[in-house]
Order: structure tokens, then C-alpha cells, then sequence
């Protein structure tokens, strides 16, 4: 993973601390030498014990080598303390990360569980709410209106249907008057033709009572 230039030099700060720290706590010690303190107190301590020739130092090979191994030594803790900070900023981006693609999947969910709840299936096509109530107070509207053209409907064809059965009811009284006038006329019809038959009767009758 790679590492950007604010992140190098917050472990460098980091570690100029510790150095300082322990620099501190070494310069409290009343024995400065090459077997203790910083680099810094051990260079100190070396010059001090060192020779001179003309503006030459002379020091001990064995001061040398002890002080060179000591700075090797510092290099190294540095270099495994630099290799720590790096896995524990390597773990702090990789948990990172993790969190980010979990808060994006955490936001992914709000947002469907958001639109589900929003939306309502209607035989079997998804609808938001609003569209939903629209539909929903359309179709009860309507249905409204048909039962009321209906209803109307109804009440004109009762009305008609009882119109019809009066007319119907008065057309056979003047039925049944007609009726009764009719077979008054025709039975004195049949009166006046009996009497005329009988009259002719008579007549032939007389006649042939006259020869």
C-alpha cells in the first residue's frame, strides 16, 4: 500500500518524539557513556573522551566500533518501530476501508428499504404511495358515479314502470267499458233483429192466411 507524503511525516514526527523522549531521560543521567543515552549524549561523550591533533579528533577503534554498533542499532529499532507505524497505518486504512464499503452498504439498504417503503405493488406493478391513493380515489370516484347514474337510472325506470302500469291500468277499465258497451250494443242489436225476423215472420205468416 502506498504511503502519501502527510502520512510519512507524521511517523517521522512520531519518532523525532520517542527520540526526544528518551534524549530527556538520558541527559538526566548523571553517568553519560557509550553504553547508554542517545546517539547524540554518545557522540558527546566520545568527543569529550577523545584525543586531539591539531584540528583532528583521535579516537579508540574500540570507542568506534562500539559507537558505530550503537548507531546501527538505532537505525534498526527506528527502522522496525518505522515498519510497525506502517502495518498499524496499513490495518487503521484497511479497517477504514472496511467501514467506508459498510457505510456504503448500510446507505445502499437505508435507500432501498426507503424506496420499498414508499412503493406499494398493485397487481403485480410497482407504484409510489401518491400514485397509489390517486389510483386508488380515481377508481372509488368512478364507482361512485356509476352507482349514482344507476340509482338514477333506477328511479326513472320505476317511475316509467309505474306510469306504464297506471296507463295499462286505465286502458283496461276503458277496456273493459268498451267492452261492456259493446256487447249492450251487439245484444240489442240482436233484440231488434230478433223483433224484425219475428215481424217478417208474422207478415209471411198473415199473408199466406190472406190467399
Amino acid at each position: 500500500m502506498k504511503f502519501s507524503k502527510h502520512t510519512y511525516l507524521i511517523m517521522v514526527f512520531a519518532l523525532l518524539m520517542t527520540s526526544l523522549a528518551f534524549a530527556q531521560d538520558d541527559n538526566e543521567d548523571p553517568k553519560p557513556s557509550l553504553n547508554s543515552g542517545t546517539i547524540e549524549s554518545q557522540f558527546n561523550y566520545l568527543y569529550k573522551k577523545s584525543g586531539s591533533y591539531q584540528e583532528y579528533k583521535v579516537v579508540k577503534k574500540t570507542n568506534f566500533q562500539k559507537i558505530k554498533g550503537n548507531v546501527l542499532d538505532s537505525l534498526k529499532s527506528l527502522r522496525k518501530d518505522l515498519s510497525e507505524t506502517r502495518k498499524v497505518v496499513q490495518t487503521q486504512d484497511a479497517e477504514i476501508s472496511n467501514l467506508k464499503s459498510d457505510l456504503k452498504t448500510t446507505n445502499d439498504n437505508l435507500t432501498n428499504v426507503t424506496k420499498e417503503k414508499d412503493n406499494i405493488k398493485f397487481l403485480g406493478l410497482p407504484m409510489t404511495k401518491s400514485s397509489y391513493n390517486t389510483l386508488l380515489w380515481s377508481i372509488i370516484f368512478t364507482l361512485v358515479l356509476f352507482l349514482l347514474f344507476f340509482i338514477y337510472r333506477f328511479k326513472n325506470s320505476n317511475a316509467i314502470t309505474k306510469q306504464a302500469n297506471a296507463s295499462l291500468a286505465e286502458t283496461e277499465e276503458e277496456f273493459e267499458a268498451f267492452k261492456a258497451r259493446a256487447l249492450e250494443r251487439e245484444q240489442k242489436v240482436r233484440r231488434e233483429l230478433q223483433d224484425e225476423i219475428n215481424k217478417q215472420k208474422y207478415a209471411t205468416q198473415n199473408k199466406k192466411k190472406g190467399e
